[in-house]
């Protein structure tokens, strides 16, 4: 249930108000906008019923969530959420662009290229010290000593890093290590792990999994939200269909649904999407156009010597070129990079 207050209603009017709900057993979780506020009441429906919410001092209305997302949906927040991190705002006018290797490699790799990126236009530096593999004998990463060299590169460059957490084991190390969490597709139906992230203050950037559809999806920002941390990014990085000539197919439409669907900003992983550097710099710039709020893009000084995912990989002086040319794209639909 969304409990709209009056404009004129007091905080002491909105602490009796949540004090109702938690004291029923529910859940009360409270959004300020620029003109009203309003609170949802989340929990057993049979419970919300039973409560004469119109009859406390300061409600003026009641509406029932429809969703069964109720924390993501639009229903419960109108305005579109911003995220700060740092200095960087997600979800403004700016699109954020987050760059790097696929895996922190044990050598120099991860440095030159936290500086590439920065100086092309970066705002954030992505890379993986945990890889989920689909083997068993492929290069798992580095764990700590991989967090390690990125907070090493942030603390030189300035960006800010976002690093993948595939077990609940591992949260708080990461979260002593990177400023946003990321849950790779293979976790994004891992309702543990997305507990987990969600009783952490810091962003969660969440990939859509290969099977998964847009209400699974946001029902899996649900489960991250409900633990407390309203900071999800949503991340379209690629379905499996039954075409084989890109690695996964890019759900571009995916981009506007969650819009229409969800507050949360949307971001756009076309390096995972297509597993072809050849077409990055294309979708890119269709995921700006249709109204992306940032991007993930692999970068590496050498791709061929990439210890994963070179295939799907920019060298340095393309990712330049692809800043450039997202530039006036991102003007033509008023918005900067």
């Amino acid at each position: 249930m969304i409990i709209v207050l009056r404009p004129e209603a007091t905080e002491e009017e909105l602490q009796h108000l949540i004090d109702v709900i938690t004291d029923a057993g529910l859940q009360a979780h409270v959004s300020k906008g620029t003109e009203r506020t309003i609170v949802g009441a989340i929990g057993d429906e049979s419970k919300i019923q039973l409560i004469p919410f119109t009859a406390i001092p300061g409600v003026e209305n009641c509406i029932p969530i429809l969703k069964p997302y109720k924390l993501a949906s639009r229903e419960f927040h109108r305005e579109r959420s911003r995220i700060k991190i740092g200095d960087i705002e997600i979800g403004g006018n700016e699109i954020i662009v987050a760059a790097g290797p696929c895996s922190v490699e044990p050598n120099d790799t991860l440095l030159q290229t936290a500086r590439a990126i920065k100086a092309a236009g970066a705002k954030m530096l992505r890379g993986g010290a945990f890889k989920p593999r689909t083997s068993p004998y492929d290069f798992p990463g580095l764990g700590e000593e991989g967090l390690m060299m990125l907070s090493d590169a942030r603390m030189e460059t300035g960006l800010a890093v976002v690093t993948e957490v595939m077990d609940t084991r591992d949260v708080e190390m990461v979260y002593r290590y990177a400023d946003a969490f990321q849950i790779g597709a293979r976790n994004a139906q891992n309702f543990n792990l997305l507990r987990e992230v969600g009783k952490f203050d810091k962003p969660v950037f969440l990939k859509r999994g290969m099977s998964t559809t847009i209400k699974e999806f946001l029902m899996a920002a649900e489960y991250v939200m409900s633990q407390g941390n309203k900071e999800v990014i949503m991340v379209e990085r690629g379905i499996r269909t039954f075409e084989t000539a890109t690695r996964n197919t890019l759900d571009i439409s995916a981009v506007p649904v969650l819009h229409h669907e969800t507050h949360l900003p949307v971001f756009v992983d076309p390096s995972h999407a297509t597993g072809n550097f050849r077409y990055i710099t294309e979708l890119s710039l269709a995921s700006v156009a249709c109204g992306a709020d940032g991007l993930l893009i692999e970068v590496h000084p050498n791709p061929e010597k990439a210890m994963s995912d070179g295939a799907q990989t920019l060298k340095f002086a393309k990712f330049e070129m692809l800043m450039d040319k997202i530039k006036p794209v991102a003007a033509a639909v008023g918005r900067k990079v």
